[in-house]
């Protein structure tokens, strides 16, 4: 793809941005400041997570990269790093899709490889997942503002929100190892393209997305959504006019098996990795444990973990009628269900997620009172702008209506059913609505930026300020002017940026320190 044009000013800084956030968090991760002051003032809590053994002495350059990069190998990271170094040994390291992983350790077996006489194989991987997931990061945001000009159809408020991606409030789990860069960037390219009418390469994107994380099964209702779109205009336009029967049906034939085969790409990679699963754990016995290192192996006795086909037992999933370990392993091993988390010690998790809830619940209110009638008709319609050649731009423009729609439906389940407490970073990878809605008020609402250059400034307003470009063709970085001018912002404008820039700063200083975060 490409993601950097020269004509494209907007987009250069949209790169340029990323890549000063991100380097501005792992300077902050890998300063002196952390280490030496977070961890002073806030040591790193006892949790009882995953944390497998060094099988080797560290070196010192293996040193040095634990004490700059460690904080980013925390939590989840710890299982990302394990499985890209050994394999799918435990049976709930298969909560965690492989594509990630298989980078990591393509990333630290090829690339990096020159510096194995330096570093043993963990310290490359974790040297990997900071390399990876800054250029994916930095993709992401690209994509964003490209998907935001072609849906949106207004550059401002698709540049503010690309902007706003790289401050994203679950920025932490962008930096460390984790899925979350990667999957953002295969979800907003896919959506992208799809957008422009690359069919095909959308599908390979979805595709890749789901074998990263498995909230991308839910991306193949992009695909449904287009195809019904396309077919009910088709409808639309032919309604005046007498239509053949044999080419009506001809019409719902070929749109429904593109539509088919399109989902049944995007499902592929899932439904693999669940058969890999079911071979590795309920296959007949292979001596596994012959081949598992010792203390690895001790590791599973001590916190009952369940290797791989140890002494032939097989745990219960395999004699499922439809053996999924994948859900088998979110209600067993985390307790993931619709409802299961409400509960009264829950509530400090609730409170966690409660800003990106309203903020999410704000959106879709926002969208389905603007458009009540479109939103009843299922975006299937036309409306009186479309029909006149003049379709509404902006965050109510009818093309967001499935983005709102995809939103609204991850919140809900992530709810109802995941741990609260995940749902920003669960939406902030997912969704652009998280970014595009808060682009919208702070282009509607804060006369900063109504300035020359900017796209459509609410009517009969003042226009204040400089130029939307400064210098030789360089946009001038909404986002900066209204930080260096935050005691002139309005209550609004404070808030929205308050938000991701307390859970930037708190997220990295928590999760870095072993604390729980979102």
């Amino acid at each position: 793809m490409e993601l950097v044009r020269r004509e494209e000013p907007q987009l250069r800084e949209v790169v340029w941005f990323a890549v000063r956030c991100r380097a501005l968090t792992l300077l902050l991760q890998a300063s002196l400041l952390p280490p030496a002051l977070f961890n002073l003032l806030i040591p790193d809590h006892a949790a009882d997570a995953f944390s497998p053994p060094r099988l080797s002495e560290p070196g010192p350059w293996d040193v040095l990269v634990e004490w700059l990069l460690g904080g980013l190998s925390h939590w989840d990271a710890e299982h990302f790093l394990f499985i890209a170094e050994h394999g799918y040994l435990y049976e709930h390291n298969c909560a965690f899709l492989p594509l990630y992983p298989l980078s990591l350790g393509a990333v630290a077996r090829g690339a990096l490889w020159p510096l194995q006489r330096l570093l043993r194989l963990r310290s490359r991987l974790l040297l990997g997942a900071v390399l990876l997931n800054s250029l994916f990061s930095t993709l992401a945001a690209a994509a964003l503002y490209e998907l935001g000009c072609v849906v949106l159809r207004r550059r401002r408020v698709a540049f503010l929100a690309a902007l706003l991606f790289s401050l994203s409030p679950a920025n932490v789990f962008m930096a460390a190892a984790y899925s979350e860069s990667m999957f953002a960037f295969l979800a907003f390219g896919a959506m992208w393209q799809l957008e422009k009418g690359q069919s095909w390469l959308s599908g390979l994107l979805f595709s890749l997305a789901s074998g990263a994380r498995a909230n991308g099964l839910i991306n193949a209702g992009f695909f449904l959504y287009s195809r019904a779109k396309r077919f009910a205009l088709q409808l639309q336009v032919g309604s005046g006019s007498v239509r053949k029967l044999p080419l009506l049906w001809k019409q719902v034939l070929s749109l429904a098996s593109s539509a088919l085969l399109m989902c049944a790409g995007i499902f592929l990679p899932f439904v693999l990795f669940q058969y890999y699963a079911y071979l590795r754990f309920c296959g007949p016995g292979t001596g596994l444990d012959q081949t598992i290192p010792k203390p690895l192996l001790q590791l599973a006795r001590d916190k009952g973990y369940h290797p791989a086909a140890v002494d032939g037992v097989k745990p219960p999933w395999c004699s499922q009628g439809v053996p999924m370990v994948y859900s088998y392993i979110q209600d067993i091993y985390w307790n993931v269900g619709f409802l299961r988390y409400f509960e009264l010690k829950q509530i400090p998790n609730f409170v966690l997620a409660l800003p990106v809830t309203l903020l999410v619940l704000w959106a879709a209110w926002t969208y389905i009172s603007t458009n009540p009638w479109y939103c009843l008709t299922l975006g299937l319609g036309r409306t009186k702008s479309e029909e006149e050649g003049k379709p509404r731009d902006g965050f109510c423009c009818p093309a967001a209506f499935v983005y709102v729609v995809h939103a609204t439906a991850l919140l809900a389940f992530g709810f109802s059913c995941m741990h609260v407490q995940v749902l920003t970073r669960f939406l902030g990878s997912s969704s652009p609505i998280l970014y595009w809605f808060p682009a919208h008020l702070l282009q509607e609402h804060e006369p900063l930026l109504w300035s020359a250059g900017t796209d459509n400034p609410p009517f009969g307003k003042p226009v204040l300020g400089k130029s939307g470009s400064c210098g030789k063709g360089t946009p001038e970085n909404p986002i900066v002017r209204l930080l260096l001018n935050w005691r002139l912002m309005t209550p609004l404008s404070k808030s929205i940026l308050g938000f991701f820039l307390c859970y930037w700063v708190l997220g990295l200083i928590l999760h870095c320190n072993f604390l729980p975060w979102t």
